[in-house]
């Protein structure tokens, strides 16, 4: 007969084991249901004359026989704490081998196709109504619950096996096809979990705990990699890794999960996908870990992986930029860049900035001073320019500011965000040649204008990432730079300071900070000067305007003549000047006279020639406007505390070094 006698018709035969099946049968659901009228003040959880009502065949309640039978289980299980040790074996060990028939059955591939549709129908009808109620009981429970309650006593075998059988539910809840289970209402706190269902970031699990800790969404699919793999012999636990945020999230895995043993084992960097359902956690550490019922390897790691569970230098991470990103430092500052670079579009988009795509491209020098990466197809020791690509010299631009100028003078405030180059020579921590600008331009603006709106820009991206990111910012506060969160809570709420360059030369004159390079009048400000004013004298960002012109480019606005200069000439430029970092934004109101712009275009021996579409700005319907440059590796470096700037951006360019 084999499985047989449990999925076709017998006829109206009553045989002796029929008999002992339904009063086992009825013993059994009767204290399920009894159970659940006693615990929830409800309805029995199966009526017999449910079959009745709907019409059910005899061969159906034959069929539903032995799942009702697994559902007093189900309802026993899920108050386990008031059932005896005797009867808990004899329940569940009952409704494990009902339900174990079907299971196989289903499995059989022998089986012919009418009558393994026939089955399926009926389980799906069960999906829907039975079985998701006999997945309250069996699925609210865990093995670890269960063996730290009362029933202590209940054998090790009982207790795998009860883990296996939720396994088991979980496969045949998924068996059946939406259209199946719709025809039959369903219980929408304990849906089934779907056969395939997109993965979830691990970070969004932290976020909507409370969503994923209900029985209806906690089953879950992550994806990641193994930072940390144990094992204590009935329990594996897996620390997996998303890149979403800095801890990952806890894996627990009982012995009953397939290839158990292999989980165990799971080297650090493999990647792997999870499923599994949300639960609270016992532990201190994080409030939810994921109890899985599958693990799948998707991709192993060589012996001779580089990142391993110590700490590693960050010069040593240099060397293996296209790894680093898997490491807690630098997923977090790319996550922190992420933020940031997000912020700087709300917060100009939402004061009506128009977003600029200016061209990496260039025959401009926007700085003058000569010092870019030129583009050529020439062959080498090739010196004649008409023949190259471009028919003239080009070059990878150093900034953006002179395009955004000619958009800013026609739609009134834009902005651009995007790469820059300079070829300089500056092996520093602070330099980069390759890096990115924001530089917004606003017309109908001076220097104050645009000093406001960078301390607004500056504030933004601070009070978005301690709304958003406080978990990096932490992480940064406890492992790079103590204070750091203090740091930028001070920036988000205190007014920066504004001194002019005149009287900040007076400030540094009169310290008693022994400084390498001697602050004079005419001299442009070097580090050691930035961060004194800022760390140590203002105690916050400070501004410095009004620097002298014969520091400063052509297109920056000459002042009138200022008595504290005793006639120098100054230039309504402005730097802010940030603790830990020195200068992070320059900028200026734009020289917008046309006679004084050319003149101080003759000063510095450039030509007009090349500039002629610069100078048309001025020529037909000039405008005062002004604007300025942020740094955006530097804006990430003071809100991280990372010493280098070649650590805050996925693939650093400085001389000498172009890898990857």
């Amino acid at each position: 007969m084999g499985f047989h006698r449990y999925f076709t018709a017998h006829g109206n035969k009553k045989n002796q084991r029929e008999r002992r099946e339904k009063a086992h049968h009825r013993r059994t659901l009767a204290y399920g249901n009894a159970l659940s009228v006693k615990k929830h003040g409800g309805a029995p959880i199966v009526d017999r004359r449910h079959h009745q009502r709907a019409g059910h065949s005899r061969t159906h309640r034959r069929h539903a026989l032995h799942v009702h039978h697994a559902l007093g289980a189900g309802a026993c299980a899920r108050n386990v704490d008031t059932v005896s040790t005797t009867r808990l074996k004899q329940v569940l060990n009952s409704g494990v081998q009902n339900l174990s028939r079907m299971l196989a059955f289903l499995g059989t591939t022998t089986v012919s196709s009418s009558r393994r549709s026939r089955v399926q129908q009926f389980c799906g009808h069960l999906s829907g109504s039975r079985v998701s109620v006999f997945a309250s009981g069996f699925l609210s429970r865990d093995p670890s619950q269960l063996q730290r309650s009362r029933h202590e006593r209940v054998n090790g075998t009982l207790v795998r096996a009860y883990a296996r059988q939720r396994l088991a539910l979980t496969r045949l809840c998924v068996t059946s096809t939406p259209a199946q289970t719709s025809t039959v209402g369903t219980l929408d706190e304990h849906k089934a979990p779907p056969a395939e269902k997109q993965r979830v970031r691990i970070q969004r699990l932290f976020e909507e705990a409370a969503h994923f800790l209900q029985p209806a969404n906690s089953f879950v699919v992550i994806k990641g990699w193994v930072r940390t793999a144990r094992d204590q012999k009935q329990f594996a636990f897996v620390q997996v890794n998303d890149g979403s945020n800095v801890s990952g999230i806890q894996v627990v895995v009982d012995s009953s999960v397939p290839s158990f043993d292999k989980v165990a084992s799971l080297a650090t960097g493999c990647s792997i996908a999870v499923s599994g359902y949300v639960r609270k956690s016992p532990g201190a550490k994080q409030p939810i870990e994921v109890q899985a019922t599958s693990v799948e390897l998707l991709g192993p790691v060589a012996s001779n992986y580089p990142l391993q569970k110590k700490r590693h230098s960050f010069e040593f991470l240099r060397t293996i930029a296209h790894l680093r990103p898997r490491t807690n430092s630098f997923a977090a500052v790319a996550r922190v860049r992420s933020a940031l670079a997000a912020a700087t579009h709300a917060f100009f988009q939402s004061r009506g900035f128009i977003y600029l795509h200016s061209p990496i491209i260039t025959a401009s020098d926007c700085e003058g001073a000569g010092e870019m990466f030129r583009v050529t197809t020439l062959p080498p020791g090739a010196t004649e320019e008409q023949a190259d690509f471009f028919g003239q010299r080009a070059s990878l631009t150093v900034s953006g500011q002179l395009s955004a100028e000619a958009y800013a003078c026609a739609m009134g405030d834009v902005y651009t965000f995007g790469p820059t180059f300079r070829a300089e020579n500056s092996n520093t921590k602070r330099h980069l040649a390759e890096f990115w600008m924001i530089e917004p331009e606003m017309a109908f603006a001076s220097r104050d204008d645009a000093m406001k709106n960078a301390e607004e820009y500056v504030k933004h991206g601070v009070s978005f990432l301690l709304e958003t990111r406080m978990e990096d910012l932490q992480f940064f506060d406890q492992f790079i730079e103590k204070g750091l969160v203090r740091k930028l809570e001070q920036v988000r709420d205190l007014a920066f300071a504004r001194v002019s360059y005149t009287e900040a030369i007076e400030i540094l004159s009169k310290a008693t900070e022994k400084f390498e390079f001697t602050p004079e009048w005419g001299s442009d400000l070097q580090t050691e000067h930035e961060r004194y004013l800022a760390e140590r004298h203002f105690q916050r960002p400070v501004f410095v305007f009004n620097y002298p012109a014969c520091i400063k480019a052509f297109y920056m606005r000459v002042n009138d003549t200022e008595p504290t200069t005793d006639g120098r000439r100054t230039v309504a430029a402005f730097d802010l000047l940030v603790p830990g970092i020195g200068e992070l934004i320059g900028g200026s109101q734009r020289e917008e006279r046309y006679d004084v712009l050319c003149s101080r275009m003759q000063e510095l021996g450039l030509s007009e020639e090349q500039y002629w579409w610069y100078l048309d700005l001025r020529r037909y319907g000039t405008v005062p406007h002004a604007g300025y440059g942020l740094g955006f590796e530097r804006y990430v470096q003071f809100c991280t505390g990372m010493e280098n700037i070649r650590d805050v951006i996925p693939f650093p360019r400085y001389p000498g070094h172009c890898e990857f």
